[in-house]
């Protein structure tokens, strides 16, 4: 009588195994902390963006507050709304945005590799990057989108560079600069890895 080559004997897990694989589950409250966060900064950029509007039409508290902040940021308070200071605003805008973006790659791209799977096939809204997400594609991704927010962080300074001494400039450069190495570095070690492991599948 021929054995039946599909039928495998299923394997009993362990109960600390199991366990162990159940406690998965409690990063489940770190991603709705996240979920939280990312409301916040929904929030704050529609605050903002109201503020902006606002001083554009003349609401003379909206401009205030919208100097304010800018001013926070080393900009000149002008006492009104200049081009450098909408252009700053809208980088700020920008901020928020990149920011929610590196949010939700981590909400859903963590829960998809490190909880559970979602099972979002064949979902028309589903996310390209998420059919083929990783723990080593989820790092790549971060890191690219960090350099993104540190770019936007740069260009900020850069256009208001007379309010921040020489220290500063060359410090935050210097940041961009290993937040671009670190992301290469890591790239390169995938890369080495995914070699590495095809080698080895073709000598089995």
């Amino acid at each position: 009588m021929q054995q039946d080559h599909n039928s495998t004997p299923s394997k009993r897990i362990s109960s600390i195994a199991y366990f162990l694989f159940l406690s998965r589950w409690l990063q489940l409250p770190l991603y709705l902390g996240l979920v939280l966060a990312q409301g916040i900064y929904v929030y704050h950029f529609w605050v903002e963006l109201i503020d902006l509007v606002g001083s554009v039409v003349g609401n003379p508290d909206a401009l205030q507050h919208t100097l304010e902040m800018v001013a926070v940021k080393g900009a000149e308070n002008s006492g009104k709304l200049t081009e450098t200071t909408i252009m700053l605003v809208v980088l700020g805008l920008i901020d928020v945005v990149m920011i929610s973006n590196l949010l939700i790659m981590v909400i859903i791209g963590g829960y998809e590799t490190f909880v559970s799977r979602m099972n979002l096939e064949g979902h028309p809204d589903q996310p390209e990057w998420l059919s083929h997400v990783n723990a080593s594609v989820l790092k790549i991704k971060l890191a690219t989108a960090i350099i993104g927010i540190s770019s936007i962080h740069l260009l900020k300074t850069f256009i208001n560079a007379a309010a921040y001494d020489e220290k500063t400039l060359i410090a935050q450069t210097v940041i961009h600069v290993v937040f671009l190495l670190s992301a290469l570095a890591i790239a390169y070690c995938d890369r080495i890895i995914a070699q590495t492991t095809a080698l080895s599948g073709e000598h089995e």
